[in-house]
């Protein structure tokens, strides 16, 4: 697979950076990403489904493997799993965020937080798409206070846990296979998790209607009432919220690429719109004020991807904190909602039709501004490492 550096790379990070497999991986992702997905993927966010059928290509080009010693296919880098995350996101983030829910956010609470035996039998399931996963965090009167807020309780009784409460806003769950529940424990009122069979009796999802943002992802209420699991599912290493706040350590990081990605999908439409679009005579590319905006553009991506190329580098290196990825995360996008809207006004009036790509973006970019911590909660992380004093209430 030939590899072809992106224009929007306006400095060349991954030519730079990346291996020659890993640039092949990524011409790889590319390719199928252009062919199949950018087509359809308009539809499906219009109807609000969620394209099944892609899950294998991403099982076959190995976007839900790559982190994991139990099913890696080659040596490769935090910075190459970001660029991955970007490059799904530059065809449509509804898609680089399942593959976030699956590959990072299930993949990387049982890598994290669960037991040897529990890594080496869930994890291929998960990399090899026999199991979807779903992350059951945020409550309906809880998310910026997960740490201390949850009213999802487990109880204890002999070799079994009882979980009872709500989940709200969990992606992939109106078909996923497992749900990792993060519950407090009534004995100790620490933070626990538990790998939940979606079959479970009392375990129940409803989908959420009537969303302007990431339509084709499936977020559902779960209720979870007298729902029993075995000592067996719970997660082994998770006791209490650090668990959690290692696995959002990371998976912050891989949404502030999936940011740089939609800015880079939004920017390139409007590259490409300018060039073709005529007014006065000459393409609106040829116009000043056109030019100042693409330049904007360009200036918030390249910026970006400094800052999350360094950000993945500390995680190879084991240097990454939370403050670290909570900063990128702020900053990348803050940065994607200014050139998502820049982007989609060089359209005029056709930027706000599904046509040529850049209302889905525009309006994609809510969503990623808002979840895994908003942009107020992550400043506040950093507010706190850089002053040594909580400001958080």
């Amino acid at each position: 697979m030939t590899f072809a550096p992106l224009p929007s790379d306006f400095y060349s990070y991954e030519s730079a950076l990346l291996t020659e497999r890993e640039r092949e991986a990524i011409a790889a992702i590319r390719e199928w990403g252009e062919r199949d997905v950018k087509p359809v993927i308009g539809g499906y966010w219009e109807r609000a489904e969620f394209p099944h059928e892609f899950v294998k290509p991403l099982v076959d080009l190995g976007t839900l493997s790559f982190a994991w010693d139990e099913t890696m296919p080659f040596e490769n880098s935090a910075v190459f799993r970001g660029f991955v995350a970007l490059e799904l996101a530059r065809i449509d983030p509804s898609v680089s965020t399942f593959v976030g829910v699956q590959n990072g956010l299930v993949g990387g609470t049982l890598a994290i937080a669960g037991s040897k035996q529990q890594r080496e039998e869930w994890i291929p399931k998960i990399a090899s798409g026999e199991v979807i996963g779903a992350f059951g965090l945020t409550e309906p009167l809880s998310g910026s206070d997960s740490a201390k807020g949850l009213r999802t309780t487990a109880r204890r009784e002999g070799d079994q846990w009882i979980l009872n409460g709500q989940k709200r806003w969990i992606g992939n769950a109106t078909f996923s296979d497992i749900t990792i529940i993060w519950a407090k424990d009534v004995a100790d009122d620490q933070v626990k998790g538990f790998i939940v069979p979606t079959a479970t009796p009392g375990y129940a999802a409803t989908k959420i209607e009537g969303k302007i943002s990431l339509r084709a992802v499936q977020n559902a209420d779960i209720t979870l009432t007298d729902v029993v699991v075995p000592e067996s599912l719970r997660l082994q290493n998770a006791d209490s919220f650090s668990a959690t706040a290692a696995v959002l350590r990371q998976t912050r990081a891989e949404v502030a690429w999936s940011a740089v990605g939609t800015a880079i999908g939004a920017y390139e439409a409007a590259v490409d719109y300018a060039r073709q679009r005529e007014q006065f005579g000459k393409p609106i590319a040829a116009h000043q004020l056109i030019q100042d905006m693409l330049v904007k553009c360009l200036g918030n991506i390249t910026a970006s991807i400094g800052m999350v190329v360094r950000v993945s580098e500390m995680q190879d290196r084991g240097e990454q904190r939370d403050e670290h990825s909570a900063l990128a995360k702020a900053y990348t996008t803050a940065r994607m909602r200014e050139t998502v809207a820049w982007a989609r006004e060089v359209f005029g009036g056709n930027g706000i039709v599904l046509d040529h790509h850049v209302a889905r973006f525009f309006a994609d970019a809510e969503a990623l501004y808002s979840y895994e911590g908003t942009v107020e909660m992550n400043t506040l992380i950093v507010g706190r490492a850089i002053t040594g004093r909580a400001a958080f209430v």
